[in-house]
């Protein structure tokens, strides 16, 4: 059987789209969680209250290193298994809203620093110039600060989402039938054909990730502050 033969044969024998998707549905929902929770988070860093400056570098330090898989693990054998909070009578709804908090969770301290590293392109003026005029921390940061750096921080968050995409594949430790569990499945019945399985799997990655890195780059380039 030739490779094409074998590729063709993965594709009729096995639901390797729908797996993809399955990914791509984890990123969407987990950046989305991720970004909300890591700007208030950047809000908290860069606050003039102490307190929540201790809480969120706290937040940050400990969730960066910790695993995501021991976090995706404790989502599912911790919480739902021993405090049975279900959003949903369906076992696989669980564990994919599990996996998307796992993954929130996780990406949402590299969000953060992401953030903060536009914020540090903002110069110190323009937030002096804004307290000059009464505004508030606030409306500072909400005015002012995070406009601008957001748009400094197009990269970082750029490189954020395209190892958010790859570490998707970690829902596996959560019963979710992303990619990663669906070619372990394939190399345990098909064996014979791990190569083009390998293949298959890699490339499904590289399309899913390289226009992200393409549209982080124009994007970049595009809304770079002019200083």
């Amino acid at each position: 059987m030739s490779f094409f033969d074998q590729l063709g044969t993965l594709l009729s024998k096995y639901d390797v789209v729908g797996a993809f998707m399955t990914n791509i549905q984890l990123t969407f929902w987990a950046a989305l969680g991720s970004f909300v929770l890591g700007t208030v988070l950047a809000l908290m860093r860069i606050s003039p209250v102490p307190s929540l400056r201790w809480v969120g570098t706290a937040y940050v330090h400990t969730v960066r290193n910790t695993p995501l898989t021991i976090m995706m693990t404790f989502a599912i054998l911790g919480v739902w298994t021993q405090f049975q909070l279900s959003f949903s009578h369906d076992f696989d709804t669980n564990f994919f809203v599990y996996a998307v908090i796992a993954l929130s969770i996780y990406h949402s301290a590299f969000i953060c620093e992401a953030i903060r590293s536009g914020v540090n392109t903002v110069p110190k003026g323009q937030a002096e110039a804004a307290r000059a005029i009464g505004l508030g921390f606030f409306g500072t940061a909400r005015l002012v600060i995070f406009p601008q750096a957001l748009r400094g921080a197009i990269t970082p968050l750029g490189n954020t989402l395209i190892a958010l995409t790859k570490n998707s594949t970690v829902a596996s430790v959560a019963s979710v039938a992303e990619a990663s569990g669906l070619m372990k499945s394939m190399i345990e019945f098909d064996a014979n054909m791990v190569l083009a399985i390998f293949i298959m799997f890699a490339m499904g990655f590289v399309i899913i990730v390289v226009p992200i890195g393409a549209l982080t780059t124009w994007s970049s380039r595009k809304l770079a502050v002019k200083r």
